[in-house]
């Protein structure tokens, strides 16, 4: 598969205004990106400059601290996908996760994939808040409810994306359950390690960069003196 395949182009900046999204778009269009992910009230725009195109448009719900009740969930995303999204990144409750209410975290992500009418599911869990145990008991949930994708981050925690929290969740999954990592991914040598513990897709923003290797400073190299890329 070539590499653009793997990346959802990402804008999910509280600052993104509507010229930023019509960059991700053409960015996605010109590199053959699967998706671009963005805010809900951006779907709209991202459906109708991609009109015509390969790319598809990612919408997150419940973004980023997840602690909507269901409802609310599932009605964000009945309205992204009623405006034009293909897949529907959730967050899930961390703090039910915590309390060990299983069936509260269960039974919502199953609201939200029963009211997207068959539209592409991932489950972000936001491995750097969780222990290695909660991390498989949310895999073992995700198998559970066959959802499409876990991912492991919203980009806004103490961590993104890590090659362990990859290759847990990869030998807990099974066989319908794919791996998304998000979260501080801006490298290619990153995306590839990621790769090769078990990710199928990449959530970043630095997908130009990754698939050029030029970043936005002009630079070849994110660890040169220079260099003023933006962490994500």
């Amino acid at each position: 598969m070539e590499i653009g395949k793997y990346i959802d182009h990402t804008n999910l900046k509280m600052d993104a205004t509507s010229e930023h999204i019509a960059k991700l778009c053409r960015e996605a269009t010109e590199y053959n990106f699967e998706t671009v992910c963005v805010h809900p009230c951006y779907v709209g725009l991202a459906k109708e400059l991609l009109e015509g195109t390969n790319v598809g448009v990612c919408c997150v719900v419940g973004f980023p601290l997840g602690m909507n009740t269901p409802k609310v969930k599932s009605f964000e995303a009945i309205d992204a996908v009623e405006n034009g999204a293909d897949e529907i990144d959730m967050v899930i409750n961390v703090g039910a996760l915590k309390d060990k209410d299983y069936e509260y975290v269960k039974a919502e992500i199953e609201e939200i994939r029963d009211s997207i009418d068959g539209k592409v599911l991932k489950v972000i869990i936001e491995t750097s808040l969780l222990t290695s145990d909660e991390i498989i008991k949310m895999t073992e949930i995700c198998n559970e409810t066959f959802v499409n994708y876990i991912k492991t981050s919203t980009g806004f925690g103490s961590r993104g994306a890590s090659v362990e929290d990859v290759k847990l969740i990869n030998e807990h999954r099974n066989e319908v359950l794919e791996i998304k990592a998000s979260g501080g991914i801006k490298t290619y040598e990153q995306m590839n390690e990621l790769i090769n513990a078990g990710a199928t897709r990449i959530g970043t923003s630095s997908g130009v960069s990754i698939v050029t290797n030029i970043h936005e400073c002009g630079c070849d190299d994110c660890h040169c003196d220079n260099c003023e890329c933006e962490e994500e």
